[in-house]
């Protein structure tokens, strides 16, 4: 009881910082101070976390100051963004800033602190969604479908909640039933027993694969079940689907089959740990931009160096994040690069379905996307840099290989290379482009309108062409 007390008073302290600079703000110092000052605060705990050996699954008090410092930290830069001129913020900005004539009381933002659902892992929430979810501002702001408005008029909170609240429910024990059930068997420690020498390297990586996704289910669990609690409270409410059932995707925190099957390693990272990704998007990556400037491979850095910091001191942490930094690159880079040659031009005829090299495309990005998630989670899991290389020593290395060659390739000429390989495409497209139009036109008579075109497909440019021989025969 003591021990939870001192945990308390401690959440308090930031709390109560964060209110009375924010209150006083200045200037653009204001929200950096409010950073350093609760990202310190939950650095020292972390600390002592590690000296005294004390677990995620021991009640101590990192675990809710990690979430209250995603909470503090935007409502510092929310307040900021307040009192800035509106051209110079961005649609985000402008819909959660908090102006001096919306700045909570003290009570209400203790509520906005201490939100009960999400206060032990999340979900995350900015203070204007938690006002509008308190005021019940956030479910007149849809209007329901006709054949529904009648019926809401009796209810403040639209109905459904509970339906979906227990259905996440159900979903969260699932995966907490498969991490308490086959954990044991399937795990990153074990990739540094004795026993996993015994198999060939391709035994070894796939076996690597399945115990990434039942590390995961852990956390597919928690996130799951507090999403549903906080649903209960109506938190998440996003609107009516198109028969008019009530929509609560607001509150995720985890897009399962997006992370085990993404296309690619964006799609990945947006869609795990979503609610911290936004605040390390809006409050880290944004913020370290120079004003004008594109974020670049500093501001990504960056962002991982604080995602490390926020979740602790293990050793793994830092490789982790450190890795996953690169590999954004080559695979930003890849997109930027080798996906436009496998879609369309812009502009030009869009086939009903993706061609063959596109589908392989995709086929390959899932495949690298997950393995090097799993590479990626092994340190986070396995906490030291000494059983975490012991662990890639024997998968043969495989998520630096990758990354390795992706980096020198790109850097080394690739980028540079298939640059202009889309020009020349692009050039070709113009041509058949122009070609094409000077076609319809002859052929109707008329000039083709300005504005952007789309290329016919070769088989009705030919029934346009056997048209015409057709007429002239006649």
């Amino acid at each position: 009881m003591l021990n939870m007390f001192s945990a308390f008073l401690q959440l308090l302290l930031d709390v109560v910082v964060t209110y009375l600079l924010a209150r006083g703000m200045k200037d653009s110092r204001m929200p950096w101070i409010v950073f350093i000052f609760v990202m310190g605060h939950l650095m020292i705990n972390h600390v002592i976390r590690a000296l005294f050996s004390l677990s995620y699954e021991t009640m101590e008090v990192t675990g809710p100051q990690m979430v209250l410092v995603m909470k503090l930290t935007t409502f510092a830069w929310n307040v900021y963004d307040g009192r800035r001129p509106a051209k110079d913020l961005d649609k985000w900005q402008e819909a959660r800033k908090v102006t001096d004539a919306k700045f909570p009381s003290f009570l209400a933002f203790l509520g906005y602190s201490f939100y009960f659902p999400g206060f032990l892992v999340g979900p995350f929430l900015e203070y204007a969604e938690y006002d509008a979810l308190i005021s019940e501002k956030l479910f007149s702001s849809i209007p329901p479908p006709e054949n529904l408005e009648e019926k809401l008029k009796k209810r403040a909170v639209p109905p459904g909640r509970k339906r979906v609240a227990y259905f996440k429910m159900l979903s969260g024990l699932f995966y907490l039933g498969l991490y308490v059930v086959l954990l044991p068997k399937f795990n990153f420690n074990e990739t540094v027993a004795p026993w996993f020498l015994t198999k060939n390297i391709w035994e070894r990586i796939a076996y690597f694969q399945v115990a990434g996704f039942f590390e995961r289910s852990k956390y597919y669990a928690v996130w799951t079940l507090t999403e549903g609690a906080a649903i209960l409270t109506g938190l998440g409410f996003t609107g009516y689907s198109p028969n008019g059932k009530t929509l609560w995707d607001g509150a995720a925190n985890v897009k399962v089959l997006q992370i085990e099957f993404p296309e690619n390693f964006k799609m990945l990272l947006d869609s795990w740990n979503m609610k911290t990704n936004v605040w390390l998007r809006e409050c880290v990556y944004k913020r370290v931009t120079k004003k004008g400037a594109k974020p670049g491979f500093a501001s990504s850095m960056s962002t991982f160096a604080v995602s490390a910091f926020w979740h602790g001191i293990a050793p793994g942490y830092y490789l982790t994040f450190l890795f996953g930094g690169f590999v954004t690159t080559v695979a930003r880079l890849a997109r930027s690069t080798i996906r436009p040659l496998l879609i369309p031009v812009p502009g030009t005829y869009i086939p009903a379905s993706p061609t063959l090299a596109k589908r392989a495309y995709d086929l390959a990005g899932i495949a690298v996307s997950i393995l090097l998630c799993n590479y990626a989670a092994g340190p986070f899991m396995l906490g030291t840099i000494e059983k975490s290389f012991e662990s890639f020593s024997r998968m043969a290395w495989y998520g630096y290989g990758i990354v390795g060659f992706g980096m020198v390739f790109f850097y080394g000429g690739g980028s540079r290379m298939l640059k202009k390989a889309q020009a020349k495409r692009v050039k070709r497209a113009e041509i058949t482009k122009q070609a094409a139009e000077a076609f319809q036109s002859g052929a109707s008579g008329t000039q083709t309108p300005n504005g952007p075109h789309v290329v016919a497909p070769v088989h009705v440019m030919a029934e346009e062409v056997m048209k015409e021989l057709e007429k002239a025969q006649r």
